[in-house]
């Protein structure tokens, strides 16, 4: 005798899908999917185009060539060479102790940037001179500029408060003819970030930063400690660099850290609203969200994103944001982006 079937269980109305509050890499671990740096590199093609670099290679723990990331000088080379390489950049050089970013995770933020621009134009990335981006805080590499130009051809400014970074970042734009892709500025007033930087006339389709991430120099320092424990490199005896990847003050650290800078940022924008397609910012600290996302719902944002990525072990995310909405998206895309005749 065959048992009775039990009672079909209740068919539950189908829920509407929550609203994406981050978009996230395809793996734990793994780089944008367009971004060049994945996989090992090839050190012996790196030394070949950039022979200083042969001098920093060392063998880690496991047997394979890498660089000694404790020391400036070799990320420093280590850079140039990656620069060189991937994207065609032939001279590029910084002064001493100013930060000396991880090419990578850089790279990574150019390109979720540009799935956000994306995501808003039916799935293709607007590319050429026709997108202008803001970077604030260019700094005396350059990198965000160099890279986003030489992957999507956009067109970039560089703000900065610091003139020995701008001169440093105008070198390297001049030394690789870049004059009429990348433009830079200063920012005369060092308590301010956007207001008094625009001109009237001015049109961005996106803004990008990486803040001071620390509230002292104390707070940079111990950061750097701990990232030094966490890579084995912790030896009592060897004299190792203050901070990790170098930078000055402004580039590391400034009154109330991430936070403040990010929430200032933020009222700001909402003043100059109308020149900005997207802002954005990297944000270090994930404990700094909520303060961030009251911030700008206090600023009026229609429409915001966090954005999480992660290069290795580390983990990191950038909040973009808008204060337009889909009917005025939709106008700025075809007035700036979609080719007349």
């Amino acid at each position: 005798m065959t048992a009775p079937r039990p009672p079909k269980a209740p068919r539950k109305k189908p829920q509407p899908a929550a609203p994406a509050k981050a978009v996230a890499p395809r793996e734990k671990a793994s780089l944008h999917p367009r971004n060049r740096h994945q996989g090992r590199y090839d050190f012996p093609q790196l030394i070949k185009s950039t022979p200083e670099l042969g001098a920093f290679v060392i063998l880690n723990p496991y047997g394979k060539e890498s660089i000694d990331f404790a020391n400036p000088a070799a990320v420093r080379v280590f850079n140039r060479a990656l620069l060189k390489a991937f994207y065609g950049i032939a001279h590029w050089d910084i002064p001493a102790d100013f930060l000396c970013p991880p090419v990578p995770g850089r790279a990574d933020y150019v390109h979720f940037l540009a799935d956000l621009l994306a995501a808003h134009n039916e799935g293709v990335i607007p590319r050429g001179a026709a997108v202008r981006v803001l970077d604030i805080g260019v700094g005396a590499n350059c990198i965000y500029p160099l890279l986003g130009h030489s992957d999507y051809r956009w067109q970039f400014l560089g703000s900065d408060i610091d003139t020995t970074a701008l001169a440093a970042a105008k070198a390297i734009v001049q030394a690789n003819g870049l004059d009429k892709a990348i433009g830079l500025r200063q920012q005369a007033n060092r308590k301010q970030i956007l207001l008094g930087l625009l001109e009237s006339g001015e049109r961005f389709d996106l803004t990008l930063c990486n803040p001071p991430f620390h509230a002292s120099l104390e707070e940079a320092t111990r950061g750097s400690q701990r990232k030094w424990r966490a890579l084995g490199k912790a030896d009592p005896k060897r004299k190792l660099p203050v901070l990790n990847f170098g930078g000055q003050a402004a580039e590391l650290w400034c009154e109330g850290g991430e936070a403040r800078f990010v929430t200032q940022l933020i009222g700001e924008s909402a003043q100059v609203a109308q020149q900005v397609l997207w802002f954005s910012t990297l944000v270090s600290k994930a404990s700094n969200l909520p303060a961030i996302q009251a911030a700008l719902k206090k600023a009026g944002a229609l429409e915001s994103q966090v954005v999480e990525m992660s290069q290795g072990q580390k983990q990191s995310r950038f909040v973009a944001w808008t204060f337009k909405d889909k009917a005025q998206q939709q106008a700025w895309r075809q007035e700036r982006w979609v080719r007349k005749g």
